[in-house]
C-alpha cells in the first residue's frame, strides 16, 4: 500500500463518518437558528451586491462588498464546478448532483454565519481589513493553538494543495484541446500567477471582479442554449439524478452511499460553506454592518453550486457520455460539451477553466496570505509562502496525476472543516443576534443598517474594528 493509499483509506474514514454528518447537521442547525435565512432574504442579498455604505478614509484602499464577493467566488467557481462535478458522477453516480444540491441549499447558512463571524472579528491592516476563522479563533474563543492550527491547515489546503489541483486541471484542459505539453502551461501559469501574488489583496480583487463575472455568465449562456437545444430531455435527466440519488432503481440500489460521499466532498470543495475559507475574504470588504457580507457569501454558494456546478452536471447527463470508463475530471466535461456543440466545445471548456482555475489560484493564494499574516508579522514567511504558493505548488500540479492531486485536497478539506465548524457552532450566538439586530433595522426603515460594538457589551473588548 503506498501513500495515497493510506490517504484514500484515512478519507473514507474521516468523511464517511465525522464530516458529512457535522456538515449536513451544521447546515440545519443554522438554518433554523437564522429561521431560514438564506431563502427568506435572497432579495437583500441581490440589493447588497451594489453596496457602498462604507467609502474609504483619506488613504485607505478597502475592499468594496462586491470586490470580497468576487475574491470568494473566484476560489468557490473553478475546478470543482467543472472537473469535479464530473469527478462526482463518475464516482458517486448521477445522484451526486442531487447531494451537491442539498449541501448548497443547507450549506449556505453555514456560509451566512462563518462570513459573518469574519466581519464580526476583523482588525485593521495597513489599509485594508484582514481577518477570518484563524481571528475569530483568536479572538473570540480565545484559543491560540486552534487558531494557529486552522492558519497552518488553511495555508496547506488552500495556497498549496488547492493550487496544485487546479493547475493539474488547466492543463489537462489545454492539453486536450491544443495539444500544449503540461509543463509548457504549467510554467506559462507560474508566471501569471507570481505577477499577480505580488500585488497584494488590491491587485487580487481588481482581478478577480473582471474575470469572475465575465467567466460565470459565458459558462451559464452556453449552458442554457445546451438546455434548451435538448429540453425534451430534462425530465429524463431530473428522473435520472432522483433515482440513483435514493437508489429507486436496481441499478442504483448499491449507489446511494457513494452517490452521498462524493456529493457531499465535491459540492464541499465546489462551494467551501463551512469550510472556512470564505469568511477570510468577507472579512477584508468595508461594510456598515457584519450581516451585509454574511448574506452576500451566502448568495455565492446558491451562485456556485445551484447555477454553475447545475449547468455542469446537465451538460454531462445530457450528453450521455459519463458512462464511458475512460473519461474522468475535465475530459468527461469536454467530451460532453463536443458531443453537443462539435469540436470547438472541448476549446471552449479549455479556455473557460483557465478562467475558472486561475480565478481560484489567486483567490486561494489570498487566503493563505492572510493566515500566514496571523502566524508571522515579519515579511520574510510571506515571501517564502508567495513562491511556493505561486510558482512551485502550481508547477508540481502540472506535474502530478489527478488521483494524486484530489486525494491530498480531500484531507485537507476534512481537516479545516472540522476545525472551523467546531469554531463558527460555539460562536453562532453572535451572529443571530447580529442578524436580529439586522432586520429590527430594517423594519424601522433604515435602508442601510450599521453595527456598532457598543451593541454587543458583553464582547466589545474583543472587537477591534466597529468604533
Amino acid at each position: 500500500m503506498d501513500i495515497i493509499d493510506i490517504i484514500n483509506t484515512i478519507n473514507d474514514a474521516i468523511w464517511g463518518y465525522v464530516i458529512i454528518g457535522a456538515l449536513v447537521g451544521c447546515g440545519l442547525w443554522f438554518t433554523w437558528k437564522t429561521r431560514f435565512v438564506q431563502f427568506r432574504m435572497v432579495g437583500e442579498m441581490l440589493r447588497l451586491l451594489t453596496d457602498a455604505s462604507v467609502r474609504p478614509k483619506g488613504n485607505e484602499k478597502h475592499i468594496s462588498s462586491f470586490q470580497a464577493f468576487a475574491v470568494s467566488l473566484a476560489s468557490r467557481v473553478g475546478t470543482g464546478n467543472l472537473a469535479g462535478v464530473a469527478t462526482a458522477i463518475v464516482v458517486g453516480g448521477p445522484g451526486a448532483v442531487f447531494w451537491m444540491w442539498v449541501m448548497a441549499l443547507a450549506g449556505s447558512a453555514t456560509a451566512f454565519v462563518e462570513s459573518t463571524l469574519g466581519q464580526l472579528y476583523k482588525r485593521h491592516h495597513k489599509d485594508s481589513f484582514i481577518g477570518g476563522p484563524a481571528y475569530y479563533i483568536q479572538q473570540g474563543l480565545h484559543c491560540r493553538w486552534m487558531a494557529i492550527l486552522f492558519a497552518v491547515l488553511i495555508t496547506v489546503s488552500f495556497g498549496l494543495a488547492n493550487n496544485s489541483v487546479q493547475t493539474n486541471t488547466i492543463c489537462g484542459a489545454m492539453q486536450g484541446a491544443f495539444g500544449w505539453d503540461p509543463m509548457m502551461t504549467g510554467a506559462m501559469l507560474t508566471v501569471l500567477t507570481l505577477v499577480i501574488v505580488f500585488g497584494g489583496i488590491q491587485r487580487i480583487a481588481r482581478v478577480s471582479s473582471v474575470l469572475v463575472p465575465v467567466m460565470a455568465v459565458g459558462y451559464f449562456v452556453l449552458a442554457m442554449v445546451i438546455i434548451l437545444m435538448n429540453i425534451q430531455l430534462i425530465p429524463h435527466v431530473l428522473r435520472v439524478i432522483i433515482e440513483n440519488a435514493f437508489g429507486l432503481n436496481q441499478a442504483a440500489g448499491g449507489m446511494v452511499g457513494a452517490a452521498i460521499m462524493n456529493g457531499v466532498k465535491r459540492g464541499l470543495f465546489s462551494n467551501e460553506a463551512g469550510e472556512g475559507s470564505a469568511p477570510n475574504a468577507a472579512a477584508t470588504a468595508a461594510v456598515s454592518h457584519p450581516v451585509k457580507q454574511g448574506l452576500i457569501q451566502a448568495l455565492g454558494v446558491f451562485t456556485d453550486t445551484l447555477v454553475v456546478c447545475s449547468c455542469t452536471a446537465f451538460i454531462i447527463l445530457i450528453s450521455g457520455v459519463y458512462t464511458h470508463p475512460d473519461l474522468n475530471g475535465i475530459m468527461l466535461t469536454q467530451e460532453a460539451l463536443q458531443q453537443e456543440v462539435g469540436a470547438w466545445g472541448p476549446v471552449f471548456i479549455a479556455i473557460a477553466i483557465f478562467l475558472f482555475a486561475y480565478s481560484s489560484i489567486i483567490g486561494n493564494y489570498y487566503y493563505g496570505e492572510a493566515n500566514v499574516r496571523f502566524i508571522w508579522s515579519t515579511q520574510r514567511p510571506l515571501t517564502i509562502y508567495r513562491i511556493l504558493s505561486g510558482g512551485v505548488m502550481v508547477m508540481f500540479g502540472a506535474m502530478v496525476s489527478l488521483d494524486t492531486v484530489w486525494s491530498i485536497i480531500d484531507l485537507c478539506m476534512a481537516l479545516l472543516t472540522a476545525c472551523n465548524l467546531v469554531a463558527i457552532i460555539l460562536l453562532g450566538q453572535y451572529v443571530f443576534r447580529l442578524l436580529d439586530d439586522y432586520q429590527q433595522q430594517k423594519r424601522q426603515g433604515i435602508r442601510e443598517p450599521t453595527f456598532r460594538r457598543s451593541k454587543m457589551p458583553d464582547i466589545a473588548h474583543e472587537l477591534e474594528c466597529w468604533e
